[in-house]
């Protein structure tokens, strides 16, 4: 596939339920905001296209055998953008799979070029009101510890979507049903 394409959509992809045929030759991975849907949305697209599905954060508290919000409280932002960049590096050198990543993983320039370059990146948007509500049902973002979670997410967006937009495929999700999303995704590979 094209590096350079792009791909948006509205929320008008219908929803078939069935097993996608489409096979990618190189991992998937999931870029964007926290609350956008990476995690849940990765698992439903692994389980579409019959490949495995792995979270980055996942992967990273497993290795350090501490949470993300303790890394972070321990050993700050930093270090652990640096152990994510390794977890990150050390999965687009597997199998072909669905990798959800962290909302600043793609924020990493060194990151960011392996995913660019070993994988095709699919960046997951949604408008501030639905990533306000669905990060309103967890406690569990340290970088959402320290104030309003609007304004924070209004500040990341505005740092973070030009970045995001480097991605391959962009994808709109909003409030729409997740299946849909994966439908999106999956329309957006085919092309």
């Amino acid at each position: 596939m094209d590096k350079n394409i792009k791909a948006s959509f509205d929320n008008s992809a219908g929803n078939s339920g069935e097993r996608s045929d489409f096979a990618p030759n190189r991992p998937l991975v999931l870029v964007g905001l926290m609350g956008v849907g990476k995690t849940t949305v990765g698992r439903r697209l692994a389980k579409r296209l019959g490949l495995a599905f792995v979270d980055a954060d996942e992967e990273i508290e497993r290795a350090a055998g501490l949470t993300v919000a303790e890394i972070f409280s321990r050993f700050g932002e930093g270090y652990f953008r640096d152990g994510e960049r390794r977890v990150i590096t050390r999965l687009l050198e597997g199998k072909d799979q669905v990798i959800a990543t962290g909302g600043g993983a793609f924020m990493n320039e060194e990151t960011r070029a392996l995913i660019l370059e070993k994988a095709t990146a699919i960046w997951l948007d949604a408008d501030l009101n639905t990533l306000v509500k669905r990060v309103g049902r967890r406690n569990t973002r340290p970088l959402l510890k320290s104030g309003d979670p609007a304004k924070i997410l209004a500040d990341l967006a505005a740092t973070r979507n030009p970045v995001y937009a480097t991605a391959h495929i962009h994808v709109i999700g909003n409030d729409s049903p997740h299946e849909t999303t994966v439908e999106k995704i999956i329309e957006a590979l085919q092309h």
